[in-house]
């Protein structure tokens, strides 16, 4: 299936900043955190398609799948 992913700030330091990739059937977000490197401690927020998502959610085609940092500050 077609999954978009997208990085944001900090995520796409060495890494890219959308991509569009083929996964199979029954992939949780948590499987394409591991597969690009993405230690799942440094998530702040995951979107799929515009909607807040959890890291076991199963991808179905055509998702956009988003990631966006932490926000740190004070």
């Amino acid at each position: 299936m077609n999954i978009t992913v997208k990085l944001f700030g900090i995520l796409q330091e060495k890494r890219f900043n959308k991509l569009q990739t083929k996964y199979t059937e029954k992939t949780t977000i948590l499987q394409v955190m591991d597969e690009i490197g993405i230690p799942q401690h440094v998530i702040g927020v995951i979107f799929v398609n515009g909607r807040y998502a959890f890291p076991d959610r199963e991808l179905k085609e055509d998702d956009v799948l988003a990631f966006f940092p932490l926000l740190g500050g004070g």
